[in-house]
């Protein structure tokens, strides 16, 4: 469990990490579609921040960081975090973060402060109950309403990624538009938008379908001729997945049609190929057997008949 969470905690962050898809998550989530930061003049900072802890240095590592650039230096900084499971009490770690970058400016003595904003993207299934702000995080103590006055504010800027309406979705411009729509949709997903950062697009579809083997990817794209800077859709993408089903059973059919008989093997080698199809559909697409048939032009029954004959 450990080990497919660090899985999937270094895929997301690779996907974020890019500087077109940084640069449009920002500028659609928290500017509604306005290009406010631009890829050009978004810059890595630091994901670690040290601070004294009661007895020793203590260290909060936030999963990306992004300093917006002028002329004049650094402008702003920007934290985003990738966050699975409903956290409670992320309010605060929320706030060590923000808090060690704003001590790190004051370590270092610098001569112009900048303001950092954080923001959290939840990836999980169960919708957000956890505290916003700082009233719900002490909602349970008994605190006069005079005294709120001194209490410092604090809020989380949190975005249920499983669940964005479909005007904030259309407003990205990268692959997150992909990602955000294959969440959403679900079965009925179907797009021909072009992909850009292919193998981290099919690892964040991987992941994010529950699926932890998320290895050999670029292996797989090389197999099938397909490079980075190709141009290539959602839809040809996928049929270059289904291809390697085939392909495969084809092969596997012809080993065993050497034993059996070329006609035998032969069919036996269609019926893998079928199967092999449906089963690549549901699984990349994350999409019910039926509607996968639907989608290669088959049937269930055909389905089933294609899968005795490989039993």
């Amino acid at each position: 469990m450990a080990k497919s969470k660090e899985k999937k905690d270094i895929v997301e962050k690779e996907f974020m990490a890019f500087p077109d898809i940084a640069a449009d998550v920002i500028n659609v989530l928290l500017y509604k579609g306005k290009t406010v930061a631009e890829a050009g003049n978004l810059q890595a900072g630091p994901t670690e921040f040290i601070y004294q802890g009661s007895e020793k240095l203590r260290n909060e590592y936030e999963d990306l960081c992004k300093y917006v650039l002028t002329d004049d230096g650094i402008n702003l900084m920007y934290l985003i975090a990738n966050q699975s499971r409903p956290d409670g009490k992320m309010l605060l770690r929320k706030a060590g973060y923000t808090g060690g970058a704003y001590r790190e400016q004051y370590e270092k003595k610098t001569k112009a402060a900048y303001p950092v904003i954080e923001f959290v993207l939840y990836w999980g299934k169960a919708r957000w109950k956890g505290s916003r702000d700082s009233r719900q995080l002490f909602r349970r103590r008994k605190i006069l309403e005079e005294t709120w006055e001194y209490i410092d504010e604090l809020k989380l800027h949190i975005f249920e990624m499983r669940y964005l309406p479909e005007e904030i979705r259309k407003l990205f411009q990268s692959d997150m538009r992909i990602v955000a729509d294959f969440l959403a949709e679900g079965d009925s997903y179907r797009s021909d938008r072009p992909v850009v950062h292919k193998a981290a697009l099919i690892r964040m579809i991987k992941v994010l379908s529950g699926e932890t083997d998320i290895d050999g990817v670029e292996e797989w794209m090389d197999k099938q001729g397909i490079r980075e800077e190709d141009e290539i859709r959602v839809c040809e993408l996928f049929e270059q997945y289904v291809r390697q089903g085939r392909e495969e059973g084809e092969k596997i059919g012809e080993k065993r049609g050497e034993r059996i008989g070329e006609k035998r093997g032969k069919r036996i080698g269609e019926a893998r190929r079928l199967v092999m199809d449906v089963e690549n559909a549901m699984k990349f697409f994350k999409v019910t057997l039926e509607k996968a048939c639907e989608g290669l032009g088959t049937t269930m029954e055909k389905y089933e008949e294609a899968k005795s004959l490989t039993i």
